[in-house]
């Protein structure tokens, strides 16, 4: 699940202008929005969970039993910082080390969540927090498209991130539980599938020309960024970097 935080922020500000508070759908929290989203996000998460395979098979070689495999998967639900961890595993394990990465992988996960308030201040904390625990940049972005859409349904975040997680937590433990006998994941392109996932958000995010502008200056940080700046900084420079430029165009 590598970060897709370059066109939060652009999406955040499309969203506002397209949904504005007179005409606003409103927003429902039911079991319609779960069903639905669950039922959309379904082929998506199985194809993340080829990628699960790969991060239990790494789990396994670095040492952790698959209930710890598993643990992991179920409590923390993103693969791009899940692998990092992994990668960074050693005795002694580097705690700090471990943790400001991963905190800075992570850290888009506020902007996606920002892009998400429009219609989410409506609902109850306890609603809009459940969600957010499921939330992966997959079934993000799926929400953000069904909420432009005007369907209201806020329950959709959480129907999707729960198919999200069933399938992560499933196919981590597979993963886990093959550990040796897979070998290197990456012989298989197991770890190319999450990367064709996420062109194919891409494509679903694009809003025509008014993407461009805040997609290529993304783009542009990142890659100097992550030239530049050691670690992950780069996915959040890069989303910072498109909502400046948003809000210059826009609010300026």
């Amino acid at each position: 699940m590598e970060a897709n935080a370059e066109t939060a922020e652009s999406s955040e500000s499309e969203a506002d202008r397209q949904v504005s508070e007179t005409d606003r759908t409103p927003v429902t929290f039911g079991w319609d929005g779960v069903r639905a989203g669950f039922l959309t996000c379904a082929p998506i998460a199985i194809g993340v969970g080829g990628y699960g395979v790969a991060f239990g098979v790494l789990a396994n070689q670095a040492g952790l039993s698959v209930a710890e495999a598993a643990l992991m998967s179920a409590t923390v639900l993103a693969g791009a910082s899940q692998i990092v961890a992994i990668e960074l595993w050693a005795d002694p394990i580097p705690v700090a080390t471990i943790v400001l990465t991963v905190f800075a992988i992570n850290l888009r996960y506020s902007l996606m969540g920002a892009a998400l308030q429009p219609w989410f201040q409506s609902l109850s904390w306890k609603k809009v927090y459940g969600s957010l625990f499921f939330m992966a940049d997959e079934n993000w972005a799926l929400t953000l498209r069904d909420l432009q859409s005007g369907n209201g349904r806020g329950a959709f975040l959480l129907g999707s991130g729960i198919a999200m997680w069933v399938f992560w937590v499933a196919s981590t433990t597979v993963g886990a539980l093959a550990g040796g006998a897979v070998g290197d994941p990456t012989e298989y392109g197991i770890d190319f599938m999450l990367a064709l996932v996420f062109v194919a958000l891409a494509a679903e995010l694009w809003e025509g020309r008014s993407s461009v502008v805040p997609w290529l200056v993304a783009l542009a940080v990142a890659v100097v960024a992550s030239a530049l700046v050691p670690g992950q900084w780069y996915i959040l420079l890069g989303g910072l970097a498109a909502a400046v430029v948003e809000v210059i165009r826009y609010d300026g």
